[in-house]
């Protein structure tokens, strides 16, 4: 029996370009959130349009940590949504949407519990 790194990490980001993301061969190009093994379409835009109630979406999941990618520029989410995630013992890290791909495959590959919220710029 062969084991593929595709088998472990189920959902795995091939590449990304502006507006534009390809996961498993299929290109999505709305905003999302990327999980190992489950794969939501997300309609937020705006880092700071994220509140608690659009964070339960990946909360609800139990993820250690959450990668959220902002698009072409790193921007935060308003302070209190950052600190309500953390006080819950989960993880966030907040990174341009390019890096943010590159963060999830590395830290699913290793077997973790990590969901990415990726939004997209305008293509």
């Amino acid at each position: 029996m062969k084991l593929h790194l595709e088998d472990i990490l189920g959902y795995r980001i091939q590449s990304y370009q502006q507006g534009q993301i390809k996961i498993n061969d299929t290109m999505y190009r709305d905003h999302l959130i990327v999980m190992p093994h489950q794969l939501l379409a997300w309609t937020i835009a705006d880092p700071l349009a994220i509140s608690m109630a659009e964070m339960e979406v990946i909360l609800a999941h139990r993820p250690e940590l959450i990668v959220l990618g902002t698009g072409a520029l790193q921007r935060f989410p308003h302070r209190s949504v950052m600190e309500a995630v953390l006080q819950m013992g989960i993880g966030l890290e907040v990174m341009a949407t390019q890096a943010a791909c590159y963060t999830y495959n590395i830290v699913a590959a290793e077997g973790r519990q990590v969901a990415a919220a990726l939004l997209l710029e305008p293509h």
